[in-house]
């Protein structure tokens, strides 16, 4: 345990694999007590022994952020379990590739609950924790981290509705860090290029149907043509970003494979 973020209190989504489980352990390993959140509460429990094992201090808190309750209510339980919350980082997602013609309604609307609704009701439920973190010690400032995508950058075919959710990510987080700037809450969007995470993996039988052979081209990233990033590889950018001084705000990271094109 390195200590550097040693009395702060970190909430993680889409903890129970990927990118959320690397971050978890990541902020834990800096000193955060963390509190792990998603739906499969079999793996937030391993992860929490894990780290309270490590030597740092964990809560495996199961629920679905698309249900504004149950965001509000881990957000809680979180802050009655330590007293306070200084970091959140919103990184519950999910990715439906495939045309807008003829496309799975039902997938979009899965999409917009998680990526857009779910971290609006996480960061809603955090933002008054947060801003009483940034008056109080051991740090005097919070950091909120969104995990968007370099989809948040620029659309391409066959992921219309993927890119239009992480364009309103990145919408939002922009607009709350020029409300609270001033506050000592620092809001930074993430953009990672193509990871090795599960993201991709959970498919329906109808979006699968709607996977083309020119949709999946346009993916190559998924197909192994070259080396991805790892979870932990952005999860040490989280760490990163923050564990900067108090006068320094990282509000936008942008990071790709370095062979990645776009």
């Amino acid at each position: 345990m390195t200590g550097v973020l040693y009395g702060t209190v970190a909430l993680v989504t889409g903890a129970s694999s990927g990118i959320g489980e690397a971050t978890a352990r990541e902020l834990a390993a800096r000193g955060a007590a963390v509190a792990v959140v998603a739906r499969r509460a079999d793996r937030l429990k391993v992860l929490a022994e894990d780290i309270r094992t490590a030597g740092g201090d964990a809560l495996a808190l199961d629920a679905d952020v698309t249900d504004e309750a149950q965001a509000r209510d881990a957000v809680e339980r979180a802050v009655a379990n330590w007293g306070r919350l200084d970091i959140l980082v919103n990184n519950a997602g999910v990715a439906r590739l495939g045309p807008i013609v003829d496309g799975p309604v039902e997938e979009w609307e899965q999409m917009v609950r998680l990526n857009v609704l779910g971290q609006f009701y996480c960061v809603h439920a955090a933002l008054p924790h947060l801003l009483r973190a940034a008056d109080d010690g051991p740090r005097r400032v919070a950091d909120l981290v969104n995990v968007s995508s370099v989809s948040g950058r620029t659309a391409r075919k066959g992921a219309g509705v993927y890119s239009a959710t992480k364009h309103a990510v990145n919408a939002f987080s922009e607009s709350l860090r020029q409300e609270v700037a001033g506050r000592h809450v620092r809001v930074c969007v993430l953009e990672p290029g193509a990871v090795a995470t599960e993201l991709f993996r959970h498919r329906t039988p109808e979006v699968q149907r709607h996977r083309t052979p020119e949709v999946q081209r346009q993916h190559a990233p998924e197909a192994g043509r070259f080396e991805r990033l790892r979870p932990e590889d952005v999860a040490d950018t989280v760490g990163y970003v923050v564990t900067r001084p108090r006068h320094v705000a990282m509000s936008e990271v942008l990071m790709r494979p370095s062979e990645q094109e776009r």
